[in-house]
């Protein structure tokens, strides 16, 4: 817990946050075609920073140098997506421990490479001896993200043998295998604390089970009962398949890579990737997401009346509504622009469930707003351009009907993603021996030192 401030400091403070905005605001002049500003070049497109076999994602083809939208497509190693899921589900069987092999060795496992996996994941989820009052029991975060970057940092301490050898690509893998089983249950325990220290709910800390899968596990583990059924643990297993990688260029990704070209250990790496998943412009969306439709639905007297939904995300763009962000979450994306291939088919598995629990206007809610986003846009900003629903549109609406907590939206979108991290580390520091290092334009005036009595 931050201490008080004295009157001393915030006075300081105060003075200096009114100074300090003369020398931070820099004039978007400055930012000439020269400037890939986001690593963005002008048409929208990314500026290219390196090469990968991991993942590719496919949103528009350029035509006599445009881009022109087309359907998203996701591709894990050289699979699409959408038939790595039909593959796995027409068979009845989650998929998300195949999903992983496949992303971090380069290939579908066969059966007994499968229970070999599996079984190692078994293994290697228990926490190191003590961790867990030491780390999370003994220093509560009210935040589950802030508590697993700590967590993951933390883990260097545990590890014999901790710092990157180059030439010893075995030693890399078991840190990475002890990384994807833990952060399950590194989540499920900084939650049941977070309930007990700041929600004064009782202290529930259940072990994994051997046997379960990832996604049984970790709703057996956050459930004081230890219940779930075979379709919620279907439906998070597709989850947590959909959200497990996105390319070397998504900024938790590229921020591994980053710091993984320096040299450093993975703990740094993935830890860093942890911070910028926590932010609301990436992982931290699915949240917003959220926060966003409870304004809609208290605002909004009728859900089904398109006039009033328009006029209030209107007033969402003019930051005159849903917490004054500006910004409508959910929708649109830095490469897909007919469709992400995650949300078609999280809005497919969601308007199933939605019937189930009886929850069909709040999907069709979430539905229309999808459809009557852009048409805001175009008539608030004037921006006539193709623009889909991403993936955390509906991924937080599948939680919810899950009955997870939100605190665990971003969380469950780590424990997915650290699987492509790893598989991203490992080819950054087995492939490249440089720094990623780009350029900043100066554009400070030229100033001269002053002495301090004349100042």
């Amino acid at each position: 817990m931050q201490s008080a401030r004295s009157l001393n400091a915030i006075e300081f403070l105060n003075k200096q946050a009114a100074e300090i905005q003369q020398s931070i605001v820099i004039d978007k002049s400055c930012y000439n075609d020269s400037v890939k500003r986001g690593l963005r070049n002008a048409d929208g497109s990314g500026v290219m920073a390196g090469v990968t076999r991991i993942g590719n994602v496919n949103g528009y083809f350029m035509k006599d140098g445009k881009k022109m939208p087309m359907p998203g497509q996701l591709i894990y190693r050289g699979i699409n997506v959408e038939e790595l899921v039909d593959g796995f589900m027409s068979e009845g069987r989650l998929g998300f421990e195949e999903t992983a092999y496949l992303l971090l060795f380069g290939a579908l496992p066969n059966r007994p490479s499968l229970e070999s996996f599996t079984r190692i994941l078994d293994e290697y989820r228990t926490l190191p001896e003590r961790f867990f009052e030491d780390m999370i029991l003994c220093a509560p975060s009210n935040d589950i993200m802030n508590k697993l970057a700590r967590s993951v940092l933390a883990l260097y301490s545990y590890d014999p043998d901790p710092e990157t050898d180059l030439n010893n690509i075995e030693k890399e893998l078991d840190q990475v295998l002890h990384l994807v089983a833990r952060t399950p249950v590194i989540v499920a325990n900084a939650f049941a604390v977070k309930k007990h220290y700041y929600d004064n709910e009782s202290l529930f800390i259940h072990r994994p089970k051997d046997g379960l899968s990832t996604a049984e596990n970790f709703l057996y583990s956050v459930r004081h009962d230890n219940n779930f059924t075979s379709d919620e643990a279907q439906l998070l297993d597709l989850c947590l398949v959909l959200h497990a990688e996105h390319g070397g260029g998504n900024n938790s990704a590229f921020a591994c890579r980053v710091l993984s070209s320096s040299g450093t250990d993975i703990y740094s790496s993935i830890s860093a990737a942890v911070g910028s998943l926590k932010g609301p412009k990436h992982g931290g969306a699915n949240k917003k997401v959220m926060e966003m439709f409870s304004y809609i639905e208290k605002d909004v007297k009728n859900w089904k009346d398109e006039t009033e939904l328009l006029s209030y995300l209107r007033k969402i763009l003019r930051k005159e509504a849903a917490g004054g962000d500006g910004l409508i979450y959910g929708m649109g994306h830095a490469v897909y622009t007919l469709s992400d291939p995650r949300a078609v088919t999280l809005k497919a598995m969601a308007k199933v469930l939605a019937e189930k629990k009886g929850m069909l206007d709040e999907f069709e809610l979430f539905e229309t707003v999808e459809r009557l986003a852009p048409t805001a846009f175009a008539e608030e900003r004037n921006e006539e351009k193709v623009m889909c629903a991403n993936v955390d549109m509906y991924s937080g609406l599948v939680y919810k009907m899950l009955g997870i907590p939100e605190e665990l939206y971003t969380p469950l979108f780590a424990i997915a993603r650290m699987v492509g991290w790893c598989a991203h580390r490992i080819e950054e520091v087995f492939n490249s021996n440089k720094i990623i290092r780009p350029a900043y334009k100066a554009v400070a005036p030229k100033g001269e030192f002053v002495p301090l009595d004349r100042r």
